[in-house]
This record gives structure tokens, C-alpha cells and sequence, in this order.
């Protein structure tokens, strides 16, 4: 049959547009931060100009040595890519925000700058100068807009009282008075135990300043159920009761065996893999790197002590708002992807199956899966093997996570290389959007043995960046081409 002009072209489109929504889940390059707010760098240097606190000329000093190393923190961490402005994510978050400022014009005269950095960890920070960034992390793990709406009201709270700007000038009073420059001298004067006895000295200062700091989350909690309540969104307590998992994603168990998850693409499970040996593979010549579990909302004030505080300000008989599936979904892509160019391959493929748990069918996490394998064996080729798999201890994971990790340990290099080959080959492929085939072919070069492999892959990495501009696998692609 011959197809019509009109009909053919109606065709065409819609594949077109089939092919764009591959992809459409997730930001373009140039997204990311580096790009994305490289004007606003400028405005952000002029506009924080350190104010006049102390009349004491060394104190004032030092108080704008610390205010500057802020400003340099967030400028080196927009230049690191740490932020990402997904379209569909921030408009999620900047609607929360506005509905906040608006109702609380008093407190907030001005909308602040909202930042979404890419980490998995639960967590938001206020920088101060009326800025805040929330973590991709606590997005993923929030189950509702309000449980959103209390963590922004909590950090725009900080920016109200002060508390970024007030904890820098203590810093600068303590590190410039005669009580801190005495101790240091009388510990640079004695011959025994300095290490000790500096440490001493720190402690107390980090120990006022933890209680300083848990008054300032109290404080800030108050106000922040106070900005919701204006703004007409429901509080509700038991929040901070659920931030006791917040810090131990990978105590989730797997739905099925670890072995089930590789068999199902029709490779070679080996239950040694899983089981830890005396005499496995040698780490003699590989880095060697241990994770730990990073900072969280948790490690704010104890949460029951946070719940029975507030329990009474709870919003009686509220009704609350689900986070859509598709913010989560993206959110939860967007930390895979950002673990994947981290180099965090373990947990990368732990939060990949545990989304496959959840009946996440789509090719993209195949795609992803092949990405991790392919990774490995080119870290392992690297002498890099065990800094990518990022070892994780014991009692902060669960049996399925210690096993994947022991997996990725033991797996011989030769079984890796099947692995990647192999997850390379498989029909899914077909389905995916030119960037990502496009990116196949980069993980091909990248994993090959050929003897002008490191030309090889610099070509074609600069090829799939000159081809696919707007990718945001080209972030991936300019490691290579640069």
C-alpha cells in the first residue's frame, strides 16, 4: 500500500515525537548548573558583599575570610554541576515556594533562589543571602507535597532568622578571641599530648555549637509551621518520625534473589559471587575506597524529640497531597544518573533494581544496568574496580546489598567483560533514543581492548557531544573528550 503525503508525514511526526519522549523524562545539558547559571555566578558575587559586623579590625577580618569561602562554595559547587534545573522537578518544588512566599510577604519580601542539588541524600540546606537548595534525595523520599512544603518552609526559616549569617560571625568572634588563641599557645608552649589537648579544644567548640545548633532546628521548625499555616498547607508531625529511615536506603531489602535480576537477562549467575572469600580477587593493585552514610535530615535534631514538640500543631483531619509518580520517577532517575557519573556503581545498581522491584518496566533502566557493567569493566581495566564499586560497611546495608557489592568484588575481569558485552547485545536496545544508542557505541570504545583505545575514545566521545548537544549523557561524553 502507498501511503499519502499528509498520511506519511503525520507518520513520520509521531515517531519523531515517540522518539522524543524517550528522552523528554529527563533534563538537557545544558541544564546543568555550569550552564544553566553561569550568568548568574556574577550577580551572586557582586550581590554578596560582606557587611561591616565587628568593629575589631582582625575579627572582621576573619568574618569575611569565612563569608567569602561561602560564596566560593557555591560558585565552585555550580561550576561541579551539584545543581541541575529539570524543568519538570523545579516547577514542582519553585510552585511549593511560591505558594509560601506569597502568603508570608511579611517574613519573605522576596522569592528566593531555589537550587535542586542532584544528591541522593534526604536532605535541604539554606546557604543564606535568601538562597536554598533541596536535594533530589528528600523529593524521592517525601511521600507528599506538604512533607515537601514543611522541609522548604523549615530551610526558608533559616534564611529568616539569620541563622547561616549569625553562625558565621560566632565562628569568626570564637576563631579571633583570647580564650581560643590562649588555649592554642598554651598547647603550642607544652612538650606532651598537643594532638590531645588540641583536639580538646575543638570539641568544645564543636559541642557549643551543636547546642547552639539544635536550638536554631527548633527555632526554625516553629516558624516553619507557622509559614505553612499561613500559606494554608497542612502540618503534620509524623513527618519527622519517618526521617529515622531517611539516612538507610540500602537496608531495603531486594524483592527477589540478587542472582534472579542477572538470570532474567539470560546471564551467567555464579553463587560464589555472593559469598565472601578469604582468597577472592586481590586488591593489592586496585584503589581502595570505603562509603559511609552521608549527612541527612536525621542528623538533625533526635526526630521523636522533633514529633512531640510540634505533635500539637498537627493539621487535624488534613488531607494531603501525593507527590506524583512522575516527579518521583524523575527525581529517582536523575540520582541514578548523577551515581552513575560519580562513579557510585554499587548503589547505582542497587537503586536500578530496586525500582525493577517496584514494576518499572521501562528500558531505560536496562539501558542504565548496561551502563553500570560497562563502567565497571572499564574502571577494573583502570586498576579503579574497587573505588567504583564504593564498599559500603556492613551494618549500614542489607544482605541483598552486601551481596551485589560482594559480586561486584569477585566477578573476574574476564566475567565482567562478558557482562558488558552481553547487556550490549540484547533487544531492548532497539527502543531507546538515538542518544542513548549513540552512547552504546561510546560504552563499546570505551570497553574495547584495541591498542589506540584511548584515541579511539576520545573521538568518539567528542562525535557523540558534537552529535548530541543537548544530551544529558554528553555530561558523561566530556569526560572523555576533554
Amino acid at each position: 500500500m502507498i501511503l499519502k503525503p499528509i498520511r506519511l508525514f503525520i507518520l513520520l511526526l509521531l515517531a519523531f515525537q515517540f522518539a522524543q519522549a524517550q528522552n523528554s523524562y529527563l533534563y538537557n545539558y545544558q541544564q546543568l548548573s555550569h550552564l544553566y547559571y553561569s550568568k548568574q555566578k556574577d550577580s551572586i558575587k557582586k550581590a554578596w558583599v560582606c557587611p561591616t559586623a565587628f568593629t575589631n579590625k582582625t575579627t572582621q577580618k576573619k568574618y569575611k575570610e569565612i563569608w567569602e569561602s561561602r560564596t566560593k562554595f557555591l560558585i565552585e559547587a555550580i561550576d561541579s554541576d551539584n545543581f541541575v534545573r529539570d524543568q519538570q522537578v523545579f516547577n514542582y518544588v519553585d510552585d511549593i515556594v511560591s505558594q509560601l512566599t506569597k502568603s508570608n510577604k511579611d517574613l519573605v519580601p522576596v522569592k528566593p533562589l531555589i537550587l535542586i542539588d542532584r544528591s541522593e541524600v534526604v536532605n535541604a540546606y539554606a546557604i543564606g543571602n535568601n538562597v536554598i537548595a533541596i536535594n533530589l534525595g528528600l523529593i524521592s523520599f517525601s511521600q507528599s507535597r506538604e512533607e515537601i512544603a514543611l522541609i522548604v518552609a523549615h530551610e526558608l526559616s533559616h534564611n529568616i532568622l539569620g541563622h547561616a549569617e549569625n553562625a558565621m560571625k560566632q565562628r569568626a568572634d570564637w576563631l579571633t578571641s583570647d580564650e581560643y588563641k590562649n588555649s592554642l599557645n598554651d598547647i603550642l608552649d607544652s612538650k606532651y599530648e598537643r594532638l590531645t589537648r588540641l583536639k580538646k579544644v575543638l570539641e568544645s567548640y564543636t559541642f557549643e555549637r551543636n547546642r547552639h545548633q539544635r536550638y536554631k532546628e527548633s527555632e526554625a521548625d516553629s516558624m516553619a509551621v507557622v509559614l505553612l499555616k499561613k500559606s494554608n498547607i497542612a502540618f503534620n508531625a509524623e513527618f519527622f518520625l519517618r526521617l529515622d529511615s531517611a539516612d538507610s536506603p540500602y537496608k531495603l531489602a531486594l524483592n527477589k534473589p540478587v542472582k534472579n535480576y542477572f538470570e532474567s537477562y539470560g546471564l551467567t549467575f555464579e553463587d560464589g559471587w555472593i559469598q565472601k572469600r578469604s582468597k577472592g580477587l586481590s586488591t593489592r593493585n586496585y584503589n581502595f575506597s570505603t562509603e559511609t552514610v552521608a549527612d541527612s535530615m536525621k542528623t538533625h535534631p533526635d526526630c521523636k524529640m522533633r514529633y512531640e514538640k510540634t505533635l500539637s500543631l498537627s493539621t487535624p483531619g488534613a488531607i494531603y497531597t501525593q507527590v506524583p509518580s512522575s516527579i518521583h520517577d524523575n527525581a529517582n532517575r536523575m540520582i541514578i544518573w548523577n551515581m552513575f557519573t560519580n562513579s557510585n556503581l554499587t548503589a547505582c545498581l542497587y537503586r536500578l533494581l530496586l525500582e525493577k522491584d517496584k514494576g518499572k518496566t521501562e528500558h531505560w533502566y536496562d539501558f542504565m544496568v548496561s551502563n553500570v557493567f560497562s563502567g565497571l569493566y572499564y574502571a577494573d581495566k583502570q586498576l579503579h574496580r574497587f573505588t567504583s564499586i564504593g564498599v559500603m560497611k556492613k551494618e549500614y546495608i542489607s544482605k541483598p546489598y552486601y551481596e551485589l557489592q560482594s559480586m561486584l568484588e569477585q566477578m573476574s575481569s574476564e566475567k565482567l567483560s562478558v557482562y558488558s558485552s552481553s547487556l550490549q547485545s540484547l533487544p531492548f536496545w532497539k527502543n531507546l533514543s538515538a542518544d542513548e544508542k549513540a552512547l552504546k557505541s561510546l560504552m563499546n570504545t570505551i570497553t574495547s581492548d584495541t591498542e589506540s583505545n584511548g584515541k579511539d575514545i576520545a573521538k568518539t566521545a567528542k562525535e557523540f557531544s558534537n552529535d548530541n548537544p543537548s544530551s544529558m549523557y554528553c555530561e558523561f561524553s566530556t569526560h572523555f573528550s576533554n
